[in-house]
């Protein structure tokens, strides 16, 4: 499964916004300047975040955004199906019934064992990155990442 750069953005920005101190907002451009991003494509991302519930958004000179709900309640899938839905990565299109090679229907009348496999891993998967939260991804960081991220990101050490 290939899935695109944004998510390896919008995974990185929910890190780092889970470290700040609670109810901090960070803007688009902090953001992008912290990663070195394109702002306007990464903007796009985080309003996708916005709409999955995963952030929160606010406006003005000290808008930005932030964690929607505490780490320990927001998983890695939610952030990944936030921004790439959820749909399956593996449509099975019975091509085991045409050409040449072509199955008889009677044999076809379960489903096929590929598609089968590759639902199973797809569900594996999902149910493993259900499984992390934002605050299991904290705890396994560096000791010193979260006051640099403050630092880098906002000015303070915070917390």
């Amino acid at each position: 499964m290939k899935l695109p750069l944004s998510t390896e953005w919008v995974l990185h920005c929910a890190t780092s916004l889970a470290q700040l101190d609670p109810g901090t907002s960070v803007s688009t451009a902090q953001l992008a300047e912290y990663f070195d991003l394109p702002a306007p494509y990464l903007a796009k991302q985080l309003k996708a975040l916005v709409k999955g519930g995963v952030l929160a958004a606010t406006t003005g000179p000290r808008g930005g955004y932030r964690l929607a709900r505490p780490a320990t309640q927001i998983t890695l899938l939610e952030i990944v199906e936030a921004v790439d839905g959820e749909s399956v990565p593996y449509e099975c299109r019975e091509i085991r019934q045409q050409g040449r090679g072509a199955l008889p229907p009677e044999d076809c009348r379960t489903t096929c064992i590929l598609a089968e496999k590759m639902a199973e891993a797809h569900e594996a998967w999902r149910s493993s990155l259900a499984q992390v939260t934002l605050d299991g991804v904290l705890a396994a960081l560096p000791t010193t990442a979260p006051a640099r991220t403050r630092r880098l990101m906002t000015g303070s050490s915070g917390r």
